[in-house]
């Protein structure tokens, strides 16, 4: 397959896995109140069988690393895709995106205070209209309940984290987002299968009756999930961190779509106002951060998308 046919193949791919992978867990969340948890655990359990099949055709190498050394980055995955799947679960498909976009400003912030990375000042001027569009939208969210709105904030904070700490990981291990996600998947997935007897009691897992129906979407949502994984890390490696942006600004706005039409989403129009000076940031976030990385290489910092997994 030619280079830009199979280029233009993995981002159609990804576009389409992870819309799917969204409104798959929300339409689980709405219609079959699986646990979110357990839910959380298969699909972790699914991704380390998929990357174990993917070493074996070679499709990465494996790096060795202590498991010792995966406990924090672990602890952390599980936070961030336990606490953003409840916003999806408690929020608006709408909602749940725009909150995620809180993410850029609140790494920077981290990196500022705890790390000592410096930004330019344009940066942190397209900060502002990110912030603002969320708050809008939050504001004027027709469905806002404040258990999401917590969940929301809760997810931010901890998917920041984890993609400071994951970033850091990777430069310290000289490991690339699959190689790390290979060691990830199977302690995050041990970690939830321990607590989840503690959090999620067993009648609404074990003891509760699942149809096969039910457990097809279940164990086709972590399928996905997986893809989504595996597809992003072919982008990343076949095209540049631009390109990958503005894929993420493409899902952005047809979830958007999706959450609309299927499940009946209306939107006001402040939130839309909202929703779109939080998108033109992002943007233009974008916009001026490669054009920093090109002017000063050496200090570049980490890049939406340079981690794989905030995308399950």
């Amino acid at each position: 397959m030619h280079k830009k046919t199979r280029t233009v193949f993995y981002l159609i791919l990804n576009i389409i896995f992870s819309i799917i992978i969204v409104l798959l867990n929300k339409w689980i969340y709405v219609h079959l109140g699986f646990p979110n948890i357990t839910l959380s655990m298969i699909h972790f359990a699914v991704t380390s069988i998929g990357l174990l099949i993917c070493e074996k055709l070679d499709v990465f190498c494996v790096k060795s690393v202590a498991a010792k050394d995966m406990i924090l980055i672990a602890t952390t995955f599980c936070g961030f895709v336990v606490l953003t799947n409840l916003s999806l679960a408690y929020n608006t498909v709408g909602t749940y995106q725009v909150a995620k976009m809180l993410t850029t400003p609140c790494v920077i912030m981290m990196q500022m205070c705890f790390y000592d990375k410096h930004f330019s000042v344009m940066i942190k001027l397209t900060l502002i209209p990110i912030a603002l569009g969320v708050i809008i939208n939050f504001y004027y969210d027709l469905q806002f309940n404040i258990r999401g709105t917590i969940y929301a904030g809760l997810g931010v904070i901890v998917t920041s984290l984890y993609q400071v700490w994951v970033n850091r990981k990777q430069k310290e291990f000289q490991m690339d987002p699959m190689q790390l996600l290979y060691y990830q998947a199977p302690i995050s997935a041990a970690m939830l299968f321990i607590i989840i007897p503690v959090l999620e009691p067993l009648d609404n897992t074990i003891i509760r009756h699942w149809s096969c129906f039910d457990i097809s979407i279940v164990l086709l949502s972590s399928i996905v999930a997986f893809f989504v994984n595996l597809t992003s890390y072919w982008i990343i490696g076949y095209t540049s961190p631009l390109t990958y942006n503005m894929v993420g600004h493409c899902k952005f706005c047809l979830l958007l779509l999706g959450g609309a039409i299927i499940f009946h989403e209306s939107l006001a129009f402040n939130q839309t106002t909202g929703i779109a000076l939080t998108l033109g940031g992002i943007i233009l976030y974008a916009h001026v951060k490669m054009k920093d990385n090109r002017s000063s290489p050496s200090d570049s910092t980490m890049e939406e998308g340079k981690s794989l997994v905030h995308k399950i």
